[in-house]
């Protein structure tokens, strides 16, 4: 697991039945490549953030593959349109097997 890993995110605290809303995320992560060295020259891990989804009671609203050349921070802003209160449930994948979460709630 990388260390300092922070994810954030934005979503409206409510809105109206139908409302389409803007969401940002944003997460923390150094994204090492695995082809750099440390001080001792042993290679350092691989350790990119390859998936993010994002669910809405259950439902998926966005599923994003991402390939090795995706910036430090990964940053997604996108619409989605709330039918009822719930919550949505963001998840980011690592390539060495960590989960990060996070999870906002929305009233209508």
């Amino acid at each position: 697991m990388a260390s300092g890993v922070k994810p954030r995110v934005k979503v409206p605290g409510s809105a109206s039945a139908g409302e389409g809303i803007v969401i940002k995320t944003l997460i923390s992560h150094p994204m090492e490549s695995g082809q750099r060295k440390d001080g001792d020259g042993n290679p350092i891990p691989r350790s990119i953030i390859n998936r993010f989804t994002c669910d809405f009671n259950g439902q998926n609203v966005i599923d994003v593959k991402m390939e090795p050349a995706i910036s430090t921070n990964p940053y997604f802003e996108f619409e989605a349109t709330v039918p009822e209160a719930g919550e949505f449930k963001f998840t980011w994948y690592d390539d060495d097997g960590s989960v990060y979460e996070d999870a906002k709630a929305i009233t209508v």
